[in-house]
């Protein structure tokens, strides 16, 4: 009894810190699997302005939590496991049952307050499909929870608890595979991040290019003449090449085109709702989607919405 006396702090904070990664996993798992769902169930009356980095990013996140802390979570689960084998009487530990207790208050608050969520979201008009799967993960999330915390609390010892916890195992595995079918490989994901990059590089030029136009009436012959010492615009280049953006204008003054190479396709996510157009300054539409490689944009400036700043000059 001495002995696990001295172990009592040591019990304390592992305990405590098996609340702590029980919490992570069950949050970061349920904003997996609820990124998943509405990526393959898309709903047009929620997800209107859709894009890729609306839902790659809760993806990401919850993916480097589950790979983190979950080896943790099992890890201090089994610690704890093969100590009240060894040393039987702590299951009678105050400290413990308290712990235990605390456990599953908290996770109760966590399911209850993303219960609540999806409701929301299902009175708000979500598809019935989707309210439906997520309903689903939160009692999966709950009932796993909570049955394996309250068989330890009541000291019930289940011959299939073990089996049970390979089948959690497999599935938290199957969440975090499923990521990477979905987001890809961290090289695709850099490869995106460059044409994500191009794509605001080039909205950039092109609100330089009007505002060039707007105050001198024609377009510039080159990029070059866009750069401002006074302003500090300094003419941007492809984040991954260090080319020059490709840039042309016609003999007319407000047409001109402006070019990159990309590396991936907007086009590829089959069934998905398509990314709305991005608003530029001006505060028109402007469609920067793209195929893989070398893609232009053409541009037309039209001189009602972007009156000439100086009335003097001739159109």
């Amino acid at each position: 009894m001495i002995e696990v006396n001295k172990n009592l702090p040591r019990d304390t904070f592992l305990h405590l810190l098996s609340i702590i990664a029980l919490i992570a996993v069950a949050v970061s798992f349920g904003m997996a699997v609820f990124s998943y769902i509405d990526h393959y169930f898309p709903d047009l009356a929620t997800d209107y302005y859709w894009s890729r980095s609306s839902y790659e990013s809760s993806i990401r996140q919850a993916m480097a939590i589950l790979i983190v802390v979950f080896p943790v979570f099992l890890w201090v689960s089994r610690f704890l496991k093969k100590d009240i084998k060894n040393y039987p009487e702590k299951r009678e530990l105050k400290v413990r049952k308290w712990l235990l207790n605390l456990t599953i208050f908290v996770a109760a608050l966590v399911i209850i307050g993303d219960l609540v969520t999806v409701i929301n979201n299902f009175l708000r008009g979500e598809l019935t499909m989707r309210f439906v799967l997520k309903a689903v993960t939160i009692f999966f999330i709950s009932g796993s929870a909570f049955y394996y915390y309250l068989a330890q609390l009541r000291e019930r010892v289940i011959r299939w608890m073990d089996w049970l916890s390979w089948v959690i195992v497999a599935i938290v595995v199957w969440a975090v595979a499923w990521g990477f079918v979905i987001i890809g490989s961290p090289f695709e994901q850099r490869e995106r991040r460059f044409d994500e990059r191009r794509i605001n590089d080039l909205q950039m030029i092109q609100s330089q290019l009007v505002n060039y136009w707007q105050r001198k009436g024609s377009l510039p012959e080159n990029l070059n003449e866009l750069e401002d010492s006074i302003s500090g615009f300094l003419v941007p280049a492809d984040p991954q090449t260090g080319q020059v953006y490709e840039y042309f204008t016609e003999d007319e003054k407000l047409k001109f085109r402006l070019c990159a190479t990309f590396n991936k396709s907007v086009f590829e996510e089959v069934g998905r709702v398509e990314s709305k157009p991005v608003l530029s300054r001006g505060g028109i539409s402007d469609n920067w989607r793209h195929d893989l490689g070398r893609q232009c944009f053409d541009r037309t400036i039209d001189p009602e919405l972007y009156p000439p700043l100086n009335k003097n000059l001739k159109l």
